[in-house]
């Protein structure tokens, strides 16, 4: 399987370890499906001029991540801040206002859409701002959205049109809001729709079928890029299989092994110095 990812990377700045991880919705799916055997990887942003930046190109490299039809602005990177609580939950403090990505939006071209033509798959999120650009992006390829807890009703109709596959973050849902969602999503016509809920697990509709999937039980280490890898284990399982409940389980262990680490995956950087991968 062939998958690309549009849009955000950010540096999560860890204050407590003095470290920073590369990141982001769109990045960290990326490199997830080429860790669960995806052929070709393909990623498109825009990085900033930085030394974060730098760094995140860097990760990229050695992940195995084609990233050069992105764009690098001069400017500072996205650089949240992330503590971690006693049970390995994320605490977040907001980046610098000025980042790139948050004052930059990415345009796709003519040639990236050629590009975007290569692949099976095509992921991006809410984070990403490419709501604009999803007509374009379906018309070569199929496209998988993460709308994190961005639940508002013409929003989802808006976007749903367009997709393939959309996912939630609703820990804080009841069982009857998560079906509601998910209805609303199918009936704007998406064909699958998921809602994970950390420690809680994840309900998945195809429109035929209500799925419950458990977490799988691990001593956490820290929480941030798990709802990611559920992304990345579940898109590549179900599409060499189409089976829903393999997926899941999938899914839910890949989600599971990235808690064991920090970071979305890996790759610490010293704040004091530069150039070089810890």
């Amino acid at each position: 399987m062939n998958v690309v990812a549009v849009g955000d990377n950010v540096v999560d700045c860890y204050y407590d370890q003095g470290v920073y991880y590369p990141g982001g919705n769109a990045v960290n799916v990326a490199v997830q499906c080429k860790r669960n055997g995806c052929t070709r990887v393909g990623y498109i942003g825009i990085f900033a001029s930085d030394e974060k930046g730098a760094h995140i190109k860097r990760s990229l490299d050695l992940e195995g991540i084609e990233w050069q039809r992105s764009r690098t602005m001069l400017g500072v990177s996205g650089s949240p801040g992330v503590r971690l609580s006693e049970t390995g939950d994320r605490i977040f403090v907001p980046g610098p206002s000025e980042a790139v990505q948050k004052n930059v939006s990415l345009q796709l071209v003519p040639e990236d859409i050629k590009y975007l033509d290569n692949f099976a798959l095509c992921h991006t999120s809410c984070f990403s701002h490419m709501e604009g650009q999803l007509a374009c992006i379906k018309e070569v390829c199929p496209i998988s959205f993460d709308f994190s807890e961005h639940r508002d009703v013409p929003y989802i109709a808006s976007v749903c049109k367009y997709l393939e596959y959309a996912f939630f973050s609703a820990s804080d849902l009841s069982e009857k809001e998560i079906l509601q969602l998910m209805q609303l999503c199918h009936d704007n016509g998406c064909k699958v729709v998921g809602c994970t809920q950390g420690a809680k697990g994840a309900v998945f509709s195809d429109g035929l079928r209500v799925y419950h999937q458990k977490a799988v039980p691990i001593d956490v280490v820290d929480t941030m890029g798990a709802g990611d890898s559920f992304i990345a284990g579940f898109l590549t399982a179900y599409h060499e299989s189409k089976a829903m409940e393999k997926s899941l389980l999938y899914a839910a262990e890949q989600a599971s092994r990235t808690c064991l680490y920090h970071g979305g995956f890996g790759h610490p950087h010293h704040f004091e110095k530069a150039g070089k991968l810890k």
